[in-house]
């Protein structure tokens, strides 16, 4: 094989048991003792050779440990018990082995710990929210929200989190006021004023606010649609630490008690338009995937959990998505990375960044996130023509327009909100309007079709599913509540004083509503 060919599979080898970045040094130290000095030689080739190669991304640290790995055990595999794969762990000591994290597993289902919640379908199989409530009913408490923020709060333990970005109206005189701006789309303006880049922890029975720390404040590059804001990706915790994406602002690591970790700056983005950023982060065994489509290089990066470092990166040839990706997990095989965007539906593989299969077929702008159901992938698309596809999760290569495609369908797709799995029926509206769509998810079939919601004209919000019910929270106050039925089941109408355009967090006896202007704990009242 040529040194290429070795590097290449070099970089593929699982990360060394016993290393991390915190002992790098020492670890390194020790194995090179061990080294005969026709290894010492090996190992200088080899990481000449790495070195004068263009590997974006790519940690060299932990490179140089996995050459030194090959050269040691003579180009040989290390058992499996003696080796951790990126799957297997997380990179920092501190993190539990994959025999442990079945607690974490099983307490993800009592809580709503990442966009879309714990299996990133828009359901909780625990949770037994109300049905009816009003301003002056089922109201646990309703705290107000300083700023702009339209990420979804999640929950762990008794904690909520949540994001907002606030305009300080500290003016930095260099740029122009947007009066003296070019016109632009829907009226779009660049600020001219510093923000501050909030997170928010609040204990979820009471409301009160546990801690507040300012990730940062500066002035944001570019504008958001008049709709959006500066805060619109939800955090994401794997139960020790919490992980905030503001985009183009930054990525924050803190404990749950509110201590910074680490941070970092990945650069900013030009969305076409302007219309602003909001995907957000995904975390499985240890890393963090990140995926940024817009109008200039658009990209998906991976970091170590533990400590902010690039595992890998890779370019993308995709414009403006706003779509979070979503993991597949089967035993024996490649973790998938499943991303949606206009030009190609992709699976990465999570340890190697390599494309294991890709499928065109969605239109523009795409911001639902896929779904898994079984064995496939379902993702849709409702920008400039209506789109959904299920796809086969064991396919190879580029699929479009092969038999990998179980079914699709080309009607009343969602524009922004993403779609409900709940259980065999998949829940998604048309636009961003409310005229509901319900399809049979194994065989693509309707079950509701293109029919209106009472009270709702127009909808951001992704639907939740809980106890039998679904919800769907229009933007001007009114949730619809619906029985999870083969029919249009209306329970009920709920009408606020605020304006929706987060999703709805189900957990426990409670629904978390975080408007443009409070967070709501909708439960029932305890004197009913």
């Amino acid at each position: 094989s040529s040194p290429q060919d070795i590097l290449k599979k070099i970089s593929q080898r699982p990360i060394p048991r016993g290393y991390r970045g915190s002992n790098h040094q020492s670890y390194v130290d020790e194995r090179m003792k061990k080294l005969s000095p026709k290894q010492r030689t090996r190992l200088g080739e080899l990481w000449k050779k790495a070195s004068t190669e263009q590997n974006e991304g790519v940690n060299k640290g932990q490179l140089f440990v996995k050459i030194l790995d090959y050269v040691q055990s003579s180009g040989k595999q290390q058992k499996s018990e003696d080796t951790l794969t990126r799957n297997d762990t997380f990179a920092d000591s501190n993190y539990q082995f994959p025999r442990e994290q079945k607690a974490f597993l099983e307490k993800t289902k009592r809580y709503w710990h990442q966009w879309r919640g714990p299996e990133a379908t828009g359901m909780s199989a625990t949770a037994s929210p109300p049905v009816t409530w009003s301003e002056e009913n089922n109201i646990r408490w309703k705290v107000p929200i300083e700023g702009q923020g339209n990420a979804s709060p999640i929950v762990w333990d008794d904690k909520i989190f949540v994001l907002t970005a606030v305009d300080t109206k500290v003016v930095d005189p260099s740029l122009p006021p947007p009066e003296e701006q070019p016109e632009r789309v829907f009226g779009i303006t660049f600020p001219n004023t510093v923000f501050r880049f909030e997170v928010l922890c609040l204990n979820r029975f009471t409301g009160k606010k546990l801690w507040q720390q300012t990730a940062t404040e500066k002035v944001p590059h570019e504008g958001t649609h008049h709709h959006a804001d500066f805060a619109c990706a939800s955090p994401v915790t794997d139960g020790e630490r919490l992980y905030c994406w503001f985009g183009s602002a930054g990525m924050y690591c803190y404990s749950l008690d509110g201590t910074l970790l680490w941070k970092r700056d990945l650069g900013e983005v030009r969305v076409g338009a302007s219309l602003g950023e909001g995907c957000s982060p995904v975390l499985h065994h240890g890393r963090i995937i990140i995926v940024r489509d817009h109008s200039g290089q658009s990209s998906i990066e991976v970091l170590e959990a533990a400590t902010g470092q690039t595992v890998w990166k890779r370019t993308r040839d995709e414009k403006n998505a706003w779509a979070t990706p979503k993991i597949f997990t089967k035993d024996g095989e490649r973790t998938q990375v499943i991303t949606a965007a206009s030009n190609f539906i992709r699976s990465y593989d999570l340890d190697t960044g390599e494309v294991i299969w890709q499928c065109s077929g969605l239109t523009g702008n795409v911001t639902p996130s896929p779904v898994i159901y079984n064995d496939m992938v379902i993702c849709m698309s409702g920008y400039e023509g209506h789109s959904v596809m299920a796809l086969k999760l064991d396919s190879k290569g580029d699929v479009s327009g092969s038999s990998a495609v179980v079914w699709s369908g080309d009607k009343g797709t969602p524009y922004i909100p993403s779609p409900l799995l709940f259980d065999d029926q998949l829940y998604f509206t048309q636009s961003n309007k409310g005229i509901l769509t319900a399809l049979n998810a194994t065989t693509g079939e309707a079950i509701i079709e293109r029919t209106r919601l009472p009270d709702i004209q127009n909808i951001y919000a992704s639907p939740v599913g809980a106890n039998s019910h679904i919800y769907f929270a229009g933007r001007t106050g009114a949730i619809v509540v619906l029985k999870h039925t083969n029919e249009l089941n209306v329970v009920a109408t709920n009408k606020l004083d605020d304006e929706f355009n987060a999703s709805p967090v189900p957990v426990g006896d409670c629904l978390y509503l975080r408007g443009r202007q409070y967070l709501y704990c909708i439960g029932e009242n305890k004197n009913n």
